[in-house]
């Protein structure tokens, strides 16, 4: 979580996550904040949230600033007519009869309720139209909040679901890590000791070599020289035998042809001489190779 990086809007993650923090203790007042992941993501959308809240909250409180302030100035007129008719007219309200202040009081109040500079049926009508209209509007713009609210409510869900199983594919991996890592030890391991066993038994094999030659065995009786003679004597029989085709064929031939002869006896002459050579390899060797 990098502490001091910058968000779209330019404010710093942690310039973010202290108004949000400040927001909800404000907003659970006393009451312990429910526990949530703290990431960018989820900072963003409780962000967003608070924004919508806090100017939603700027909205009412500057219509209810209105009102008051539009009931002080209706208070102060009606104390300004009030003493008109008192001391100019002389028109008090005892002389009126109950229903009439009833009604007078249900015209004043109407009039105070609806903010209307006048009691004629003009400004009444005029006040109620304003008033539904303002209703509308601030309903649509609750509606839209509300909307917001939900939209960033699911998005903020999403988020956790999503973090919940990326750390659950974490662990997963981790156990996954954990057991690989334990599989290359044993391989390594057993690598070391194959690599060990090799190197031990090639000294010993050696030592056991030089032990017999001291001892007066032959050096073409070794592991290394054997292996050689095995090659060579493998090499020259795959040299033999185009030879015995070569020989084969010209047995074949007629014997009155004399050019025939000739060359089956220098065929015959050239496979006894590498037949012989094989002859003396092979008797070189303490033991028949197959």
């Amino acid at each position: 979580m990098a502490a001091a990086a910058g968000t779209p809007d330019g404010d710093s993650f942690l310039e973010k996550l202290t108004r949000v923090t400040l927001w909800l203790k404000k907003l659970y007042n006393g009451v312990p904040i429910p526990v949530y992941e703290v990431n960018e993501r989820t900072v963003d959308i409780l962000h967003e949230v608070m924004k919508c809240n806090e100017e939603r909250d700027k909205d009412v409180m500057l219509l209810i600033e209105d009102m008051k302030d539009r009931a002080s100035k209706y208070e102060e007129e009606a104390d300004y007519w009030y003493n008109i008719l008192q001391q100019t007219l002389g028109f008090f309200e005892s002389s009126l009869s109950e229903e009439a202040t009833n009604d007078l009081f249900d015209l004043v109040g109407s009039a105070v309720e609806l903010e209307v500079e006048n009691t004629s049926l003009t400004s009444f009508y005029s006040a109620l139209n304003d008033m539904t209209s303002e209703l509308y509007k601030t309903k649509s713009k609750n509606d839209e909040m509300e909307w917001k609210l939900k939209i960033l409510t699911k998005k903020l869900t999403s988020a956790l679901m999503v973090e919940k199983h990326l750390e659950e594919d974490v662990e997963k991996l981790k156990t996954s890590q954990k057991a690989e890592q334990a599989k290359d030890e044993i391989h390594s391991k057993t690598l070391k000791f194959l690599q060990d066993k090799s190197k031990d038994l090639r000294i010993r094999i050696r030592g056991a070599e030089g032990e017999l030659i001291a001892r007066g065995l032959n050096k073409s009786l070794t592991h290394e020289a054997l292996m050689k003679s095995s090659e060579k004597v493998a090499a020259l029989r795959k040299e033999i035998e185009p030879l015995k085709r070569e020989v084969a064929s010209y047995l074949d031939l007629p014997p009155s042809i004399r050019l025939a002869r000739v060359k089956v006896e220098e065929a015959k002459r050239e496979l006894k001489a590498l037949d012989e050579e094989l002859t003396r390899e092979i008797e070189a060797l303490p033991f028949e190779l197959t």
